[in-house]
């Protein structure tokens, strides 16, 4: 890939989304922009590239995004923070909330497997509060395409044996021919919007008891994680929790945060 085309795609996509890309993803790129200038019509990688450069319009930028973003994702992923949910978390949340409001935020989203695990937990565990409290699954993504999958709650046989326990396959799930869809009870708990992370300080405007933002700070620069870390602990509330993917770290501290080790799982917790 020649080397001006892939440092103007790579400073594109980090201007857009937060996500870098080093030089030992070219192959990686490459083949996704191969794919996405297939799709739209051209006939290679330079005549994508000139489209882009002279004329780059919001609908391209997302295909673009759309193209380069990870959406490496499946249902109840790593176990150990849905544990820490269970049996620490909401628990808790349950007892001090006397508002009888909780809300929550997938903050990358991807296809919509996690607010939905989070959901079926809810409806699994804790169906006796859904009658008397308010509770709000919100979950936002970067991916139009991913987003759109999310909000049809389809999954084909791969995506549903990833993660998802046999038991909720049957209880929250129907199958129509080769793939599964999700039970309505479970997507009406779920609303699902479009958010880049790099503005969460302009358009997030309401804090959230617990905040689910994993594996998507490790595809930033430093610089970036830094900012949108800070930016999404101010949308925490007092008391609430920030759960990272579990090998990552926190990129700053805070004089309010609090690590704390629930069961297997390392979470945020923001002191009251």
């Amino acid at each position: 890939m020649d080397k001006e085309i892939f440092d103007f795609f790579t400073t594109l996509i980090e201007k857009a989304s937060g996500i870098a890309y080093g030089p030992s993803k070219e192959y990686l790129v490459e083949s996704k922009l191969l794919e996405l200038g297939q799709t739209l019509g051209y006939k290679n990688l330079n005549e994508l590239y000139l489209k882009v450069k002279n004329q780059l319009s919001p609908a391209l930028l997302n295909s673009i995004i759309d193209a380069l973003t990870i959406n490496e994702t499946y249902f109840f992923r790593d176990t150990h923070p849905f544990e820490a949910l269970k049996n620490k978390i909401l628990p808790e949340l349950f007892q001090k909330r006397t508002d009888k409001k909780i809300s929550i935020w997938s903050a990358a989203s991807s296809t919509g497997q996690e607010p939905y695990s989070v959901a079926m937990l809810l409806l699994e565990y804790f169906s006796y509060y859904l009658s008397s409290y308010e509770i709000k699954i919100w979950a936002t993504d970067i991916s139009l395409s991913s987003l759109k999958k999310a909000k049809e709650g389809i999954y084909n046989q791969i995506e549903v044996n990833r993660g998802l326990p046999v038991y909720f396959l049957l209880k929250y799930f129907k199958q129509k021919g080769s793939v599964w869809e999700i039970d309505e009870r479970i997507k009406k708990m779920v609303k699902f919007d479009f958010l880049n992370l790099l503005e969460v300080d302009r358009k997030v405007h309401e804090k959230f008891d617990i905040i689910l933002c994993r594996y998507v700070l490790i595809y930033f620069a430093n610089s970036t994680k830094k900012k949108v870390w800070k930016d999404i602990w101010k949308c925490l509330k007092s008391g609430g929790y920030l759960i990272l993917g579990g090998t990552e770290l926190a990129p700053l501290e805070f004089p309010d945060m609090e690590r704390r080790h629930i069961g297997k799982a390392i979470v945020f917790y923001k002191k009251e």
